[in-house]
């Protein structure tokens, strides 16, 4: 690179210095307790973290305006070090460790999990640790409350500090490691409305660091045998959760770490998963296209619940169930509006106020505007969750979780509504913009929630109205083969006047539409393959042949991927499957983390980490592992594996 001349003037691209200012979204862990959750970049700052619950304001969120969005941030004095990031084994403890020529330093950064009620008490822990020679820790405290948007007053001591909004809102930072001399102790000072401290560690010593807490009360000195028992807690929970699963099959690493990503997402007192820990990150960098995922969609818990299941967590799907009859009787309940019975997304405490506004002070991750908090979508008719619902129900019927009956009252009102309503067009899955359509997909789907239905009615012996539920899901099944079926493209298609395929198909032979050898079905998956698919990595649908009311363009779709791999093992290309499989792997984060999408340089984009792609992982490599198993035995379906020849 040529270097300027002594005095010349160097013109700095704004592009490229807004980029430089924020982390890649893949360069994150993720924390958190299971009512709220914390993003760690890989060189020890806090940027995202709402409190009390996932939904409720940002407390730091310098990942989406590295200005205005406050952080938490511990790292070496010195500038000279080289950063690495693992999770403590068995557990969803982050270490973050700093080697420079003079020492290696470590970050244990954890949340204590709580169990129960919520509360707005939360504590967020940072464990320090030096490894080999010394190290100067600098400890940065920059909250900026309510989006940004709140002030607050700073009360600091030798003990931490106390922050307050006028709303009510406290914060304490709490120094940890009273056990060392006084002439040892952390030196704390106020640094504009936050603070800066200093602690000076040496080889093997341990048992210092701080604990910010919400609602805390005044700073102390806190025990270094207090943080260890912290720790110690902690990291006994999550070993103990662990040794609940019962999957015993290959790849055990990342579906172990995908199950506990989906059980860092999932509100404890409800047990209602949110689809994403995070806000405003994009699905293309400096575009338009950059939603609120802190939410319970109906589709993206039942999935997740059911992934969850298939591992043997069935209290995890069981108190989802109770969440899901909860707003199944709500709806029963009230008057069925253009939207139906149920909606699409609530809140984790099951409220539907999800009206959607701008944080126009806010610049965007990487100048990705505009950022949004709540959702729009909430309010539109998606008949596709009828379906997946009901599958889980189904699928949690068949491992012991039968509905109880006041469950079921209200669940065959929702699919009587079912029966009389599907023949309608609806958003579709993606909940794109551009008006109402007949997707396949949404009818699809409909047909299952109505299979589903019937046959745990007939299995149970529950009153229903069989009849009228089985006219239904026939009539759909033959609307789709006549409609959703494009001979032109022989294919079937997104909706039923284009020749436009969707990725959300893929889910037609895993939950039992057609056969995955159905000649039909083949002849999708070979069209898919070829429109929809880049080197392995698969995009939802075309947004330019399919205007979906939204400016610019998107990545490959990570869910998308991993269904791809579960179609291709149950269609017979296994050998193709497993290399797709391993593929989607290396796009992962350092961690086995994944967000929504794929750019087209690898990396991720989207709200992070993504629920949807993470039990899609584990669905994926629970067919895999299935149909490997099967091959060993001499069992292959060879119609499919004839005609993909």
């Amino acid at each position: 690179m040529c270097q300027p001349r002594c005095g010349a003037t160097v013109a700095v691209d704004p592009k490229e210095a807004t980029v430089e200012r924020y982390p890649d979204i893949s360069g994150h862990g993720l924390i958190g307790d299971l009512q709220t959750a914390a993003l760690v970049t890989t060189d020890g700052s806090v940027d995202f973290f709402c409190c009390p619950r996932f939904d409720s304001p940002t407390v730091f969120a310098s990942l989406l305006d590295a200005d205005k969005g406050g952080y938490f941030r511990v790292s070496p004095v010195a500038d000279n070090y080289v950063s690495k990031q693992l999770y403590f084994p068995n557990t969803a403890m982050l270490i973050t460790r700093f080697m420079t020529p003079d020492g290696v330093g470590e970050v244990l950064d954890f949340m204590p999990v709580i169990e129960g009620a919520p509360t707005d008490r939360h504590r967020l822990v940072r464990y320090l640790r030096v490894a080999r020679g010394t190290m100067q820790f600098k400890v940065e405290v920059q909250p900026r409350f309510d989006y940004g948007r709140a002030s607050h007053t700073v009360e600091v001591s030798e003990d931490g500090a106390l922050f307050r909004t006028s709303g009510g809102m406290e914060l304490t930072l709490h120094m940890a490691g009273r056990d060392v001399a006084p002439n040892e102790r952390a030196s704390v000072e106020r640094v504009g409305d936050g603070l800066r401290a200093t602690v000076t560690m040496r080889e093997g010593e341990a048992g210092r660091g701080v604990v910010l807490e919400s609602m805390g009360g005044q700073p102390r000195q806190i025990p270094g045998a207090e943080l260890k028992r912290l720790a110690d807690d902690t990291a006994a929970f999550w070993k103990g959760w662990l040794n609940r699963s019962t999957y015993t099959g290959r790849w055990r690493e990342i579906v172990t770490r995908s199950a506990m990503t989906l059980k860092l997402l999932t509100y404890e007192p409800t047990g209602a998963p949110v689809a994403a820990a995070t806000l405003g990150l994009p699905e293309q960098a400096g575009g338009e296209r950059n939603w609120d995922y802190r939410f319970t969609w109906i589709r993206d818990g039942s999935l997740t619940m059911h992934a969850l299941a298939g591992l043997g967590y069935l209290e995890e799907a069981a108190r989802f169930g109770a969440w899901m009859r909860d707003r199944a009787i709500d709806a029963a309940a009230t008057k069925a509006d253009g939207t139906g019975p149920v909606k699409i997304m609530y809140r984790v405490d099951g409220s539907s106020d999800l009206t959607e506004e701008t944080l126009d002070h806010f610049e965007g991750w990487r100048g990705s505007r505009p950022v949004r908090i709540g959702n729009g979508a909430a309010d539109q008719l998606q008949l596709d969750i009828y379906g997946e619902a009901m599958d889980t129900v189904f699928a949690a019927d068949e491992l012991g979780l039968p509905i109880a009956h006041e469950g079921w009252i209200a669940l065959t009102k929702v699919i009587d509504w079912v029966a009389d309503n599907w023949d309608q067009p609806d958003e579709g899955i993606w909940e794109t913009r551009g008006g109402r359509k007949d997707f396949t997909y949404g009818r699809f789907q409909c047909w299952v929630a109505l299979d589903r239905a019937i046959k745990l009615a007939e299995r149970n012996g529950r009153p229903a109205s069989i009849a009228k539920w089985a006219v239904a899901r026939d009539a759909i099944y033959n609307q789709i083969m006549a409609r959703g079926w494009n001979p032109k493209v022989k294919a079937f298609t997104q909706h039923y006047a284009t020749d436009v395929l969707d990725s959300s198909l893929l889910l037609m032979p895993i939950e039992g539409f057609v056969s995955p050898t159905d000649p039909l079905w083949l002849s999708t998956l070979n069209a898919m393959n070829g429109q929809l698919v880049s080197d392995s990595l698969v995009y939802r649908y075309n947004p330019a042949a399919s205007p979906d009311g939204l400016h610019g363009d998107e990545g490959t779709f990570s869910l998308c991927t991993f269904l791809y791999v579960d179609a291709l093992a149950r269609a017979g290309r296994l050998d193709e499957s497993i290399l797709t499989f391993e593929k989607m792997q290396t796009y992962g984060n350092h961690l086995g983390l994944f967000s929504e999408e794929i750019d087209s340089t690898g990396g991720q984009l989207g709200n992070f980490p993504q629920a949807f792609t993470h039990l899609a992982l584990i669905n994926a490599a629970i067919t895999l592992n299935r149909e490997l198993d099967r091959r060993a035995g001499g069992v292959e379906p060879t119609l499919a594996s004839a005609v993909a020849g």
